[in-house]
């Protein structure tokens, strides 16, 4: 039986049969904005699209598959070719696919710098070069920015989301994107003292593997923590709002 209520009040039953039928309204969802809709980057697959992706940091790994095995068969020019020709098909594949540009046109011109460089140093180990300084820059700020309370990752997620900088007044927002900045300065760290070592030591083979394995696997982990951080935000952010308006309630009463 189908029970309704009427205008005035009585109630209209039905011989249909049907259980009752019963509204549910959705409970809020922490992780929407005050618009109701959903905030960006709220899963780890998200903050891996605006890297590329799974498929666009694979990619950035096929350059140097290539680049060490012909460079020691073949040598330096050899290697430079294959590299930037690897390159410029994987930037071709993605046009064909419609995919996102952006990695493979930032890829590309990664490899080509890192190509001048090892070019200018005579050696293949040069072509690692740009990849060690910049992992070391990137960890200085990253630190850098947790040390003056202001984490990168809270500004990125803020960016992303058109988001002002509301989130510092909260401590656990504060601290959780402090965590997910300091992950990625662990990654960065642990890329910069491996791979240099590796250069100083001449290893040009063991530096292709080394870029590979603290290539995408760390970025995903670091993706996974950074998804976990701006979780914990949004809650506490949510939890501050409601505080906030409760108190504005209290003092309009």
């Amino acid at each position: 039986m189908t029970r309704r209520d009427t205008a005035d009040g009585s109630r209209n039953d039905s011989e249909s049969g049907a259980p009752d039928e019963v509204e549910v309204v959705p409970a809020a969802d922490p992780t929407t904005d005050d618009g109701g809709e959903p905030e960006k980057a709220l899963s780890a697959q998200a903050i891996l699209e605006q890297m590329g992706g799974i498929s666009g940091l694979i990619y950035s790994s096929l350059p140097v598959l290539v680049f060490v095995p012909v460079s020691s068969l073949f040598g330096l020019k050899w290697a430079i070719g294959a590299a930037l020709g690897v390159a410029a098909l994987i930037l071709v594949w993605r046009l064909i696919r419609r995919e996102s540009l952006q990695p493979a046109v930032s890829g590309f011109i990664a490899v080509g710098v890192s190509a001048l460089i090892a070019y200018l140093v005579g050696e293949s180990k040069g072509y690692f070069l740009l990849g060690i300084w910049s992992s070391l820059i990137y960890a200085g700020v990253f630190a850098l920015s947790v040390v003056i309370r202001r984490p990168v990752v809270g500004y990125a997620w803020g960016w992303v989301n058109g988001r002002d900088r509301d989130w510092r007044g909260v401590r656990r927002a504060v601290h959780a994107f402090d965590v997910a900045t300091l992950v990625w300065v662990l990654v960065f760290a642990a890329r910069y003292l491996v791979q240099n070592r590796l250069y100083d030591e001449d290893q040009t083979g063991l530096l292709g593997v080394a870029r590979i394995a603290m290539g995408w696997p760390l970025t995903a982990v670091a993706a996974l923590v950074t998804y976990l951080a701006i979780r914990t935000a949004q809650r506490a952010l949510h939890a501050a709002e409601e505080t906030e308006a409760q108190a504005s309630e209290a003092r309009a009463d």
